[in-house]
């Protein structure tokens, strides 16, 4: 295929290109980088205008704009939405970085930047693949883009665009390149997404902060308080003690079980890269059924009092968290995020008030592999990398897919070239040149696969 040929001819420059989209510090959760957001929007347009889309368009939201652009060569022919963001994760704590998180560099055949990975990259990989088939003359179906900017706090505007513009996103299949593989020796696709609920605690005691020595023992402690509250939410088993929080939970056979046990999986190597002694989780399942199968809970933040240098005695009169689960198919997270605030409303002592507020969630997904989409994937894969996939199911969220099945009435396939020491979220997040590079030939042979 001449495309491939192309990218060898071209990757220096598509590298280049992803160099300059990952200097722009497009952080979507920090007001104070609205204009980079913009500024990574407006790159991305001239791009697609470039490389010879059509439609290529800003579309405004009540936050951060999309960018939309579509190739449609024949009406006949298959089309394939894509879908992708550009907004990144904050990079704090920015004394961690080995590098300046906005400044990519390559160390170890590694690109080091925020966004290197997730999702900058792997969304690159995609207009790539699609400039190498138009400049060959080899796109054999139709391609529309849809990129947006809030995926990292939410898509809180996405659901809208969707339902108003079902006509204009029409298609055959959804193709996200935002997960991770088990290993470049062991390529695999994500077939199942966990949903999720986003939820902030903030707990109150006296009406302002108080000396430790005249009121401790006194007077509630917020912090202690909230504390309580917390290790009251799962017990010594790893289950969660919120009633009704696994009623809708669907429990897999023993031979499904037994066949996601089967992908290449080292306890060991697992503990040694995190630095622990002993995993922790639900009782009576393996660490991929914890991670990919189960429900969770976790505490994602927790501060109040006084945090700076040195000692203040103080008694706080606030203390606060923030708290996500993670859903497996069944559950729906508007229900989930309404038992959870119950819940903690309910447990709240006489001697605090309570505040919580949902923030955003989403369903959980899953994508069949009898389906004409993972098929296509599974042979794109078998080609480009000459090794068979396994499907696996992932302990992340894309709130957005569940969403595309019920509104788009079409299955998503999840073909991402990410892996597990990319550190996306954290200081010095990478994505490996090889990953990159493959993943363009991976999805230019996809658009192949799919159209027969």
């Amino acid at each position: 295929m001449k495309s491939i040929q192309y990218l060898e001819e071209n990757k220096q420059r598509f590298l280049d290109e992803l160099f300059d989209l990952l200097r722009i510090p497009s952080v979507s959760a920090d007001s104070k980088f609205k204009g980079d957001v913009r500024k990574a929007a407006e790159y991305l347009k001239a791009n697609f205008e470039k490389i010879g889309a059509d439609n290529v368009e800003i579309c405004e939201t009540p936050g951060h704009p999309i960018v939309y652009a579509e190739k449609i060569i024949d009406a006949a022919k298959p089309t394939v939405l894509v879908y992708g963001h550009y907004d990144v994760q904050p990079a704090d704590p920015y004394e961690l970085w080995d590098s300046p998180p906005f400044e990519p560099v390559i160390k170890d055949e590694r690109i080091y930047a925020r966004g290197a990975c997730d999702d900058k990259g792997q969304m690159y990989m995609h207009v790539k693949a699609f400039e190498a088939m138009v400049a060959c003359n080899e796109l054999p179906c139709n391609i529309k883009f849809m990129i947006e900017g809030e995926e990292e706090v939410g898509s809180d505007n996405l659901g809208d665009f969707v339902k108003a513009n079902t006509e204009k996103l029409k298609s055959d299949v959804i193709l996200i390149s935002d997960t991770s593989i088990i290993s470049n020796e062991h390529p695999s696709i994500t077939v199942g997404l966990k949903g999720l609920s986003y939820l902030e605690v903030e707990v109150t005691g006296p009406n302002r902060d108080l000396h430790s020595g005249v009121y401790g023992g006194g007077v509630a402690n917020p912090i202690n308080t909230l504390c309580t509250m917390i290790s009251s939410l799962m017990d010594e088993t790893g289950k969660v003690t919120i009633p009704g929080f696994y009623d809708k939970v669907v429990e897999l056979t023993q031979a499904e079980r037994e066949d996601l046990n089967k992908a290449p999986f080292s306890l060991d190597a697992y503990k040694n890269d995190l630095g622990i002694k002993a995993v922790k989780g639900e009782d009576g399942y393996t660490t991929l059924e914890r991670v990919g199968i189960r429900p969770t809970l976790d505490v994602n933040g927790i501060w109040g009092g006084y945090i700076g240098e040195g000692a203040k005695t103080v008694l706080p009169s606030k203390a606060y968290a923030k708290i996500s689960t993670r859903l497996v198919p069944n559950q729906e997270h508007t229900e989930i995020t309404e038992l959870i605030k119950n819940h903690i409303e309910s447990i709240a002592p006489d001697y605090v008030k309570v505040k919580v507020t949902p923030h955003h969630g989403g369903n959980p997904a899953v994508t069949p592999t009898d389906a004409k989409g993972y098929k296509a994937a599974s042979e794109a894969i078998e080609k480009a990398w000459g090794k068979t996939p396994i499907p696996t199911r992932d302990g992340g969220s894309i709130p957005i897919v569940a969403l595309f099945s019920e509104v788009l009435k079409v299955d998503t396939v999840l073909l991402g070239m990410g892996l597990d020491e990319d550190a996306i979220h954290s200081p010095n997040e990478s994505y490996g040149l090889f990953n990159y590079y493959k993943g363009i030939e991976t999805i230019a042979w996809f658009h192949q696969y799919f159209s027969k």
